[in-house]
């Protein structure tokens, strides 16, 4: 990362969503703050900050719209966390990570991808799904499951009805990141997050109930402190070899960008649960709702609960939009009220 003195200006929305915020070799900034009507934007560059970041970033960006808009009736009202700017600028990977003792993961097979033609001109399609909590949240209990596995599992049969029976034998691999925050004493403003993965093989018939079950077992296997230091033990040692330190960056960044396309093909999509939203009460009362996107080459759900909206972002590279047509019929058919809105795209 370099200094720059470029100041950030709020600006109408005038872009797409998930405009692009980094070029090789421009000057520019990572991130941007736009509006439309009552809708506040921050775009932000991954490389940055990951989501608990970011969303941290987003509400004092409200908080701070808020006081102007409404001159001394905030004035004892704070969001941040009130770490020290050592504590938000600390790389945390490196605090908690990185002993010597490498050892290999499970193998990862290829997983299932709904396949067809990618939009043309690099476009990116974006859907918003919106539920009510009060519909979604007691199945999850009926079935004991947490609130991440229930649509997780939707998203799994959405893939699987998109697949040619030929293809029946592939997993279907939904990767979920984790922040890493809930499980060490950080208040990093940094990236601090790590991914793991769900996998299912539709190899004989199972109903959404069951697989959602299935799901949940399977996430919270994962999601032990044992199993997360593991994973980022390796991660963390490889950055910190002699000899990797030593390569070029260009090299660094072609080998960085192939190992990036080989993981992906592990993935069928990722699915990002960033979880309840909770401003202060004071705040809360001028905010209607919370949603979000990622840029992806293939396909990125986010999810935020705020008061009784459960809000779905979906971005798709992707000219089919038959993966996010059967999430819907899915869970309408399970009795969910859903309002789909999408951006329109040049095809």
């Amino acid at each position: 990362m370099e200094d720059t003195d470029i100041m950030p200006k709020v600006t109408k929305e005038n872009d797409r969503i998930c405009p692009l915020l980094y070029v090789p070799a421009k000057t520019m900034l990572h991130y941007q703050v736009t509006y439309f009507g009552k809708k506040i934007n921050l775009d932000i560059f991954h490389a940055l900050t990951d989501g608990t970041g970011g969303m941290e970033f987003l509400n004092i960006i409200v908080l701070d719209y808020l006081k102007l808009r409404y001159p001394g009736e905030y004035t004892e009202v704070t969001i941040h966390s009130g770490a020290s700017a050592g504590d938000l600028n600390q790389d945390s990977y490196r605090q908690f990570f990185g002993n010597k003792n490498l050892s290999r993961g499970p193998v990862q097979k290829k997983a299932a991808h709904p396949g067809g033609l990618k939009l043309p001109y690099n476009q990116l399609q974006f859907f918003e799904i919106k539920m009510p909590v009060s519909q979604v949240l007691p199945k999850a209990k009926a079935l004991k499951v947490s609130l991440t596995s229930f649509p997780g599992a939707a998203w799994m049969m959405a893939i699987r009805d998109e697949m040619p029976p030929r293809k029946r034998n592939l997993p279907v691999t939904i990767s979920l990141p984790v922040n890493l925050r809930n499980y060490y004493p950080s208040q990093t403003a940094r990236n601090f997050f790590n991914s793991v993965n769900v996998t299912h093989t539709f190899d004989k018939d199972i109903s959404l109930e069951e697989l959602a079950v299935e799901f949940d077992v399977t996430l919270k296997s994962q999601l032990t402190e044992e199993n997360i230091k593991k994973q980022m033990d390796n991660f963390e040692t490889m950055e910190y070899v002699a000899p990797v330190r030593a390569v070029p960056l260009f090299i660094k960044q072609l080998v960085v960008r192939h190992f990036t396309r080989k993981s992906n093909k592990k993935v069928s999509m990722v699915f990002s649960n960033m979880g309840i939203q909770k401003p202060p009460a004071s705040i809360g009362e001028k905010i209607e709702n919370y949603n979000g996107f990622c840029s992806t080459n293939t396909l990125f759900s986010t999810m935020f609960s705020y008061k009784d909206n459960l809000t779905l972002g979906f971005s798709s590279a992707y000219l089919n939009t038959g993966v996010v047509k059967n999430f819907v019929r899915g869970l309408v058919n399970s009795g969910v009220d859903i309002r789909v809105y999408a951006t329109e795209v040049i095809k």
